[in-house]
């Protein structure tokens, strides 16, 4: 959820989006009212527009709108929905408790799922991948590979375990009795296979599982931001052909253009001029200054 969380504010940060599509009603409605007078819905707009956050809103309400309306049909409802719930799985008991310390509801996490992913359809739509790029990430590629792993706090207990494992102790046996991952101990400490494009795994941890061979365990503890690992490979396939992996290859390319603030800046931009916006309030011009000129921003 960290990992994810600094992706969307990377990406709202870079490409202004909303969250909310909800437009203010027209008229000069009260908005709150006190003894002896009130502050209409004029007033307030008024004032908003005045402000930094005001205009900020305005800009990230448009390039919402735009995105939704140029890549929306992309989006559907239940790929929104299946990436929630494997956050809800992910986190199970606690994800509530993850939510509110990110302020957010389950409505607007799901907003902020569907803003990354507009994100993304345009970013493929108008960046395409070079062969450079694929040649420069085949280099280092790492095919999908299949480890178990115990987790434990200190390095002491992790070389422990590796004696135990050359004297002949079960691996299973092990990560059931030692292993802080809750998640893989019940399950003799298998994880879901992964290759070099995986980015939920920590750095340390796969350039070490990456030089295991088939049935080779590590021979010294792996440090990692959750601990310390003993790893033990147990299917390290050959590399293949570049075009087996074509599309993992390309979807690490796409995420780290995803985390480049100039390149979804230009995106951004992008969709904007092809949107043709036109801002009719001569106080909220340069609201879009940040993506477009001037000049194109308004009519």
């Amino acid at each position: 959820m960290k990992k994810y969380m600094k992706k969307v504010a990377a990406v709202v940060a870079v490409a202004g989006i909303a969250l909310s599509t909800t437009a203010c009603s027209n008229g000069g409605k009260t908005v709150a009212s006190y003894k002896g007078g009130k502050i209409t819905q004029n007033d307030y707009y008024t004032e908003m527009k005045k402000s930094q956050a005001g205009q900020t809103t305005l800009a990230n309400m448009i390039i919402n709108h735009v995105l939704d309306q140029q890549y929306g049909n992309k989006i559907s409802k239940s790929k929104i929905d299946k990436q929630f719930n494997n956050y809800k799985k992910q986190y199970g008991s606690q994800f509530s408790a993850v939510l509110q310390q990110q302020g957010m509801t389950e409505a607007s996490f799901k907003d902020n799922l569907k803003t990354t992913l507009l994100s993304e359809a345009a970013l493929k739509d108008i960046k395409k991948v070079s062969k450079s790029q694929e040649d420069k990430v085949w280099k280092s590629y790492q095919p999908k590979v299949t480890v178990q792993h115990i987790l434990v706090a200190k390095k002491s207990q992790a070389e422990d375990i590796i004696n135990q494992l050359k004297n002949g102790k079960s691996f299973k046996t092990l990560a059931k009795k030692y292993s802080l991952d809750t998640a893989t101990k019940s399950n003799a400490g298998k994880l879901p296979a992964f290759d070099s494009t995986d980015s939920s795994l920590d750095p340390a941890f796969k350039a070490a599982a990456f030089k295991l061979k088939s049935g080779e365990t590590t021979k010294s503890p792996v440090k990692s931001q959750s601990g310390y690992h003993v790893i033990k490979m147990i299917n390290h396939p050959a590399k293949g052909s570049f075009a087996s992996h074509k599309k993992e290859i390309d979807d690490q390319i796409y995420q780290s253009m995803s985390q480049d603030q100039e390149t979804m800046r230009s995106v951004i931009a992008t969709v904007l001029k092809k949107a043709d916006v036109s801002i009719k309030d001569n106080d909220l011009k340069n609201v879009l200054a940040s993506y477009v000129s001037n000049s194109s921003s308004q009519k």
